[in-house]
């Protein structure tokens, strides 16, 4: 049984279908990268799949559960987090705050602290700037915490919503680097990624998004030799 499993989803913005009758799924343990151009309809899935919009048919199961009507904080509690596009960090408050945001939903104090260690542990420069203000640090440090606040729910599958936009190539090594430690310590990852490049070189599959339909699937490396993939996403 697939850890997530989208059927038939149809997403409207008013009379505009945004979503046409999708349908994939991610395996627990998997890195699946969902690819396409601007406008494809990637963030839509994503926030039909969390709770934050809903569909006008179909349906999501996470773990075999039918989720499609649950609400979004609820979602988090099963074992689900969402990195948003743009990363959303609250400005205003400290790192350190951020991040014990992202385990409102846990009641363990003591497993709470045990997370923290470890998100410190995999983003030493969260640990280094716990005090200062989120709204203060550079794009590449609120990814870091966006990404951070998610784990500290300790979710069963993480969702990521252009995690490298608007950052330095160096940068988006980096982060590229910590999906793939992310992965390898037992998390899912439902990876959506404009640099389809970087994202297929680290998925295990890949879904290509065309205007709200899904067009091709399949292993990631597969579709990274593949020249019509080659000429519409990587540019070649």
């Amino acid at each position: 049984m697939a850890m997530l499993e989208v059927k038939d989803l149809e997403v409207y913005y008013g009379m505009i279908q945004a979503i046409k009758g999708v349908s994939f799924e991610v395996n627990e343990g998997e890195v699946i990268a969902l690819i396409g151009a601007n406008g494809a309809g990637k963030t839509t899935i994503l926030h039909t799949i969390t709770g934050l919009l809903s569909p006008k048919k179909g349906s999501v199961k996470f773990e075999g559960k039918e989720i499609t009507k649950i609400p979004a904080h609820k979602i988090v509690s099963l074992g689900m987090a969402h990195v948003p596009e743009g990363r959303r960090v609250f400005a205003e408050l400290s790192v350190y705050q951020n991040l014990k945001m992202g385990a409102y939903t846990r009641k363990d104090k003591a497993e709470v602290e045990e997370t923290l260690a470890t998100v410190y542990k995999r983003f030493p420069r969260l640990e280094e700037r716990k005090n200062q203000l989120a709204g203060t640090l550079s794009g590449g440090e609120q990814q870091m915490l966006a990404m951070g606040r998610a784990l500290m729910s300790h979710p069963r599958i993480i969702l990521m919503d252009e995690p490298s936009m608007g950052l330095s190539p160096i940068l988006v090594n980096e982060i590229f680097d910590i999906i793939q430690s992310v992965s390898a310590s037992g998390t899912t990852v439902l990876l959506v990624e404009q640099n389809a490049k970087k994202a297929l070189s680290i998925a295990d599959r890949a879904y290509v998004l065309e205007t709200g339909n899904i067009v091709m699937s399949g292993e990631a490396h597969v579709l990274l030799e593949d020249d019509s993939i080659r000429k519409a996403y990587l540019g070649e």
